[in-house]
């Protein structure tokens, strides 16, 4: 799909076929397929969350993530306000003082837990940090401290490998920010006691709601210790010394959007339909090779996680040979101008590059028919 042109340059021609969904963005991400408004549940709406409907398609929520994610019964599942961010944050300050701290960074997420621990919660954590593209290293985690790290690094493409490096006869707790690994990854929920996500990842829904998952030893905390610093009232997950049950039962602290609830219910009844989190797995996996593929064929083009045992499946980011963030700012609007693929520049923190993801809403057709069209935004920027 090439024609020389000029000095021994060469310019591809523009691919006749476009992905069927060009939705390669990396949060929100990708609508499941099949997905429209008007499949939605609209019983719910226009009546109280704490209506009997109301409570009950909440708990169908938390119902079908359970059952999904076949999280054991020890573990508690809430819906909290504030996406991934507000659901780690409300960890961080209900639990973290208690122990010492750690805290690993190798993008711009984990970092943003380093600050609150070091400047707004003040606990001068232990920092461990990496380059983007690489994790730290695992083995220098002290256990006897409470854990803060990304499971999936959406904006580095960089993951932990699995859960073998957290310590089964941990002291302290295991916190971890899984809002682009939950549905993506086989989590070992015997080594968590924290995890958040939001639904606008993996499952492709929409934003503002956050999960936060609670093993028996985070309740445990929860119920044992009272920190110094005052809460706000969307923090507080316990009363009278006894952890909110409520809260882990569909009564949410605040409000939720029961339009964002529906279309989590959507998401999640997509998932088993297609026979729960093991076959979402094996989706992004699938997408994730489909895109290495296009990677390994092109010498300009390469993985910005270099490790495949640390490199993500799911926000998979590029390096594009001498390109700046100038050059990745045309690429992108090139092919979202032509409706090729829509939001895949690099985090605005990241090194410049491009960012595809590959969860399981995405589907490898469509990776597959990305290729072509990178190959002639690259062409038409070198070729000038």
């Amino acid at each position: 799909m090439t024609d020389t042109v000029g000095a021994g340059a060469v310019l591809a021609k523009k691919p006749a076929t476009l992905p069927a969904r060009p939705y390669f963005s990396s949060g929100p991400c990708a609508k499941p397929p099949g997905w429209s408004a008007a499949q939605l549940s609209t019983e719910s709406l226009g009546r109280s969350h704490r209506s009997k409907i109301g409570k009950a398609r909440l708990q169908y929520c938390i119902d079908l993530m359970r059952d999904l994610l076949k999280l054991p019964d020890t573990h508690r599942i809430g819906i909290v306000p504030g996406s991934d961010t507000g659901a780690f944050e409300m960890a961080m300050w209900t639990m973290l003082g208690a122990r010492p701290v750690t805290a690993l960074a190798w993008e711009s997420f984990g970092e943003g837990w380093v600050t609150d621990a070091a400047k707004q919660l003040k606990l001068d954590p232990v920092i461990l940090r990496a380059d983007y593209g690489q994790i730290p290293d695992l083995n220098a985690v002290d256990w006897s401290h409470d854990v803060l790290f990304t499971w999936n690094g959406t904006t580095s493409g960089a993951r932990v490998p699995n859960g073998d490096w957290i310590a089964a006869d941990r002291e302290g707790l295991s916190f971890a920010d899984a809002t682009s690994a939950v549905f993506a990854y086989d989590l070992p929920w015997d080594k968590i006691d924290v995890a958040t996500f939001s639904w606008q990842k993996v499952l492709g829904g929409e934003g503002a709601h956050g999960v936060l998952i609670l093993g028996p030893r985070a309740v445990q905390r929860l119920e044992t210790y009272t920190p110094a610093w005052p809460l706000p009232k969307v923090f507080r997950l316990v009363s009278k010394g006894k952890l909110a049950e409520g809260v882990f039962k569909g009564e949410t602290i605040n409000t939720p959007s029961m339009l964002a609830v529906e279309d989590a219910i959507f998401a999640l009844e997509w998932g088993k339909s297609l026979g729960g989190a093991d076959a979402m797995i094996a989706r992004s996996n699938a997408n994730a090779a489909a895109l290495d593929a296009i990677v390994q064929a092109r010498p300009w083009l390469g993985h910005l996680a270099p490790d495949p045992a640390t490199r993500s499946t799911t926000s998979v980011c590029l390096t594009v040979e001498g390109a700046d963030e100038a050059f990745i700012k045309a690429f992108a609007g090139l092919l979202e101008k032509e409706g090729a693929a829509f939001d895949i520049a690099g985090y605005r923190d990241a090194p410049a590059g491009l960012r595809i993801w590959c969860g399981a809403t995405v589907d490898t057709a469509d990776i597959e028919a990305l290729g072509p069209w990178l190959d002639w935004a690259y062409s038409e920027l070198t070729s000038q």
